[in-house]
């Protein structure tokens, strides 16, 4: 990796710092913003949000007072070519603009695939803190990039990069991945809305739909559907089995069900509950004897299971590492061939026709990850997906949403995004 001295040999060849454009400036994005300003030869060049404090905020924590700030397109891009810092509201005209890579944090999915889609259209470079927008459209994006020369690339921070690290390791080394996955941070409440968590996300500073995408469970299960995803591993069933483990206990309780472990089969992807949060581990075994016996030399226990593990994911602070491995290396941290797991949608209260669902971490829905064959066989909407869906057949509490109870929003562009990736045959392996 060793980026910081390429990243400043970089900088100097271009005769300039790259410009990052930056999009959604709430707490993972104001993270970001903090962050990648330190990094020598990069530097925060444009901020888009709807809420201009917001923007104002970022820039004053990194020292910058001189901000222009305005929703004309020549103004934004004189302000950049002038090498100064930038901030405008809307994201209509943001492909046209005079940066190097733009990292898309909003965690909307229907505006991270504007953003997205647009600016890999234009050729530039995208970093996603939106894995919600990834599990849906991914391969899309993906294969739009590989077109126009670009790199798409979810951020290093989350948990799905840092397992995928992990599976990397193991597979360079030989050997068989019987499980990967995360530790739960936040307690599982499955029918957690914004106001039953509001205090709590008061008191950590965070937006309260937020918190309740972590509590629901939302977050869990579209993190593991991309971990999925990039991996070419496989769920471990719909809605996975998320059993309580400990740091000392993962390589016994994510064994095969023949060997006391929650498993039917190896190669799959799970979380579990416990202290291994906020950690990513992976569980492996090999048929080597004298590695076993290695393995066991290197207090990684007696086996044949054995657990690497890494205890942290460090979110915003790291992503600022896939912005320079897009730059320096061309190579994406994260992308998604096809799907191996869709994260679906499970209804949190009872719906009648004629109600307008939400979103993610709202009132009315939450993720649920499934195999993406069987979430395709059985017509199921993609939590992605669902927003602002009308409601045309009586929907119970507990249910997957199926596409014959709900019209979903055709006016947005993720759901036309999603039908183009059908079409192109992407979707699926």
């Amino acid at each position: 990796m060793a980026y910081s001295q390429r990243m400043q040999d970089y900088a100097k060849t271009l005769g300039r710092d790259v410009r990052v454009a930056l999009v959604g400036a709430g707490q993972m994005g104001h993270g970001f913003g903090c962050q990648v300003d330190r990094m020598p030869g990069l530097k925060l060049a444009l901020v888009v949000d709807i809420d201009p404090a917001r923007i104002t905020s970022l820039f004053n924590d990194i020292g910058e007072k001189d901000v222009v700030i305005s929703s004309d397109p020549d103004v934004i891009s004189a302000a950049l070519l002038a090498g100064k810092a930038a901030g405008t509201t809307t994201t209509d005209f943001i492909a046209q603009m005079p940066f190097d890579v733009v990292v898309e944090a909003t965690g909307v999915p229907d505006i991270g695939a504007r953003v997205a889609y647009s600016c890999l259209l234009a050729k530039k470079d995208v970093a996603v803190l939106n894995v919600e927008m990834d599990v849906t459209i991914g391969p899309l994006l993906h294969a739009t990039a590989q077109l126009g020369g670009a790199v798409y690339t979810v951020c290093h921070g989350d948990e799905p990069v840092e397992a995928k690290v992990l599976v990397d390791f193991a597979r360079d080394l030989q050997f068989e991945i019987v499980a990967a996955g995360k530790g739960k941070n936040n307690p599982f409440e499955p029918l957690s809305t914004p106001d039953t968590v509001r205090d709590r996300a008061v008191a950590k500073k965070m937006n309260p739909k937020m918190l309740c995408s972590f509590t629901d469970g939302s977050k869990t299960m579209i993190e593991m559907a991309a971990l999925a995803n990039t991996t070419g591993l496989q769920l471990s069933k719909r809605g996975m089995y998320g059993p309580a483990a400990t740091v000392k206990t993962l390589q016994d309780v994510f064994a095969l069900q023949a060997d006391g472990g929650v498993l039917d089969r190896p190669g799959v992807v799970d979380y579990c509950t416990g202290d291994v949060a906020p950690g990513v581990f992976v569980i492996v075994r090999t048929d080597a004897p004298y590695i076993n016996h290695e393995m066991s030399y290197l207090s990684m226990g007696p086996g044949p299971y054995f657990a690497l593990y890494r205890p942290f994911h460090l979110a915003s602070v790291e992503a600022p590492l896939s912005v320079a491995r897009a730059i320096l290396d061309r190579e994406p941290s994260l992308f998604a061939p096809h799907l191996m797991a869709e994260v679906v949608s499970m209804a949190k209260k009872d719906m009648q026709p004629g109600d307008r669902i939400d979103s993610i971490g709202g009132y009315t829905v939450r993720g649920y990850a499934d195999i993406a064959e069987d979430a395709k066989r059985d017509n199921l909407v993609p939590i992605g997906l669902i927003a602002n869906a009308v409601v045309t057949k009586e929907i119970k509490v507990g249910d997957l949403i199926t596409y014959d109870q709900v019209q979903v929003d055709e006016s947005s562009l993720i759901v036309q995004l999603r039908r183009l990736q059908d079409s192109l045959g992407l979707t699926y392996a």
